[in-house]
């Protein structure tokens, strides 16, 4: 597989090769539909809390005599069928809504993600990706001059100018390879890498 390659001057520089065994599988939508599903769940914390009928406040004394009133028994006013009642089903903040993804799934899935934003050509390498301070200005121009609008850039190394620059941009989101989530890459509509994260990826999923 052959990925288009830029320089830092928004000029082709050509075409890199890439290992098929990562961006040349097929689409598996199933297994990615359970990849985002199971990052988006593991993301989720249980914060609300509901009162079932022995929490809930109320009196233990009963509504009424249990025959003679031609309506229905009631014991107490904590019944879920009453209102002000305790809940049957209650939210319970130690509920885990957590999914488990074994490795070899998770590889299989982020190579099949990627293999497909290859395909498409939305997955664009680039030699390297810098700016000269931490301005948003310079980055928005600079990712507008490669044609770019909504973009995942995935470089080898923490940088504090590039991520500076594009928290206030809501279309544009810089990781580390380790970060490059499955939400995120199915979420962006084009992904730049730099040449050295490329090789870290390939690492990873090898």
């Amino acid at each position: 597989m052959e990925l288009k390659l830029l320089n830092g001057n928004d000029q082709a520089a050509g075409k890199v090769d890439a290992p098929d065994t990562i961006f040349g599988r097929d689409y598996n939508e199933a297994l990615i539909h359970q990849l985002v599903v199971a990052f988006q769940a593991n993301a989720r914390t249980a914060d609300s809390q509901q009162k079932n009928r022995e929490t809930v406040a109320h009196t233990t004394k009963k509504p009424w005599r249990q025959k003679g009133t031609g309506r229905a028994r009631a014991g107490m006013s904590s019944s879920p069928l009453w209102r002000g009642g305790g809940r049957a089903f209650p939210n319970s903040p130690d509920q885990n809504f957590s999914h488990k993804v074994n490795k070899k799934m998770y590889r299989a899935g982020v190579c099949s993600i990627l293999s497909q934003l290859a395909r498409e050509d939305r997955l664009t390498v680039i030699d390297q990706l810098a700016i000269d301070a931490p301005k948003t200005k310079m980055l928005a121009q600079k990712l507008k001059e490669f044609g770019f609008g909504s973009v995942l850039v995935i470089t080898d190394s923490f940088d504090e100018n590039l991520y500076l620059a594009s928290r206030n941009l809501p279309n544009v989101l810089v990781v580390e390879p380790h970060q490059a989530d499955p939400v995120s890459l199915v979420h962006f509509k084009d992904v730049l890498i730099t040449k050295a994260a490329l090789g870290k990826i390939e690492e990873m999923l090898a």
